[in-house]
């Protein structure tokens, strides 16, 4: 299609987007791989090798307890981007169409639906896990309805904003005229043409969700042992700061890059589909 080798045209030129979607890709490919081969079992306890330095064996080394750190981070990889893929889907598919039903419903429902946005907002993600926990207790699940929870008014705030935008448009107006009812107009012409803006926060949201498991597993509320967690493994690696620094080091970089990957290809895609922004650059 005409329009999908203009859009891949411009986006393997945009050097922020191909940076990020190296970063990710690289990301998935750890991910996937790793359901099917790691180097090691990646919660195998091997004492008499802990602390082992970087070799062939062991291309990052091994932690206190002689697990491989690259078994660990590859396995990891799992829970970033499986508690990413749900919570910003619990986010996208409850904030969505409360934004949609706020921005062509007006009055008192959109109202509602705002102030209920500005109530959830008074929970983050970490209260939210924290209150989570004293319930059910720790665990991936946990973190995951935490984050989504967090994820609804974000999407709904949004939705709602760039609804309201195309509600204003004379396109949207002539529908009106042409009879068409609020249902047909949001489903034929909003939603088609913020499109856009979802995808870029998407990606956005998509980070937050990494770093904010990462930050739950790391205060012990998140994903519990022995299924590896790149912020679990940062709180292990407290203990051994000044004798194996580099056990902090690597999970601490796996986040990092992580986030960057997917704030570059969130920026490189808001050029992409929008070109006006990249020639104003």
């Amino acid at each position: 299609m005409p329009l999908n080798h203009s859009f891949w045209q411009r986006a393997l030129r945009h050097p922020s987007f191909v940076a990020g979607g190296t970063l990710v890709l690289l990301m998935v490919l750890c991910a996937v791989l790793s359901l099917f081969w790691s180097p090691y079992p990646a919660g195998e306890i091997n004492i008499p090798n802990k602390l082992a330095p970087p070799s062939a064996a062991h291309w990052f080394g091994t932690d206190s307890l002689g697990r491989d750190i690259a078994s660990m981070l590859w396995v990891g990889s799992q829970n970033s981007l499986l508690v990413g893929f749900i919570a910003v889907g619990i986010g996208l598919g409850v904030g969505l169409p409360l934004g949609l039903l706020a921005a062509a419903r007006r009055g008192w429902v959109e109202e509602v639906i705002m102030r209920a946005s500005d109530f959830t907002f008074a929970f983050p993600a970490l209260l939210s896990a924290i209150m989570l926990t004293a319930i059910y207790g720790p665990g991936l699940v946990v973190s995951i309805v935490a984050i989504g929870i967090f994820n609804i008014p974000v999407f709904a705030r949004i939705s709602r904003g760039a609804a309201n935008a195309i509600w204003s448009r004379d396109f949207t107006a002539a529908a009106r005229a042409a009879g068409q009812g609020p249902w047909a107009i949001t489903w034929v012409h909003v939603l088609p043409n913020m499109a856009s803006v979802l995808i870029v926060q998407v990606t956005i949201q998509f980070a937050i969700a990494i770093l904010a498991e990462a930050a739950l597993s790391y205060l012990g509320l998140g994903t519990q042992a022995p299924q590896p967690s790149w912020g679990r493994m940062l709180n292990e690696a407290q203990s051994q700061i000044f004798q194996a620094p580099m056990l902090a080091v690597y999970p601490g970089a796996a986040i990092a890059l992580a986030v960057l990957g997917l704030n570059l290809l969130g920026d490189g895609l808001r050029d992409v589909l929008d070109p006006r922004l990249a020639r104003e650059r």
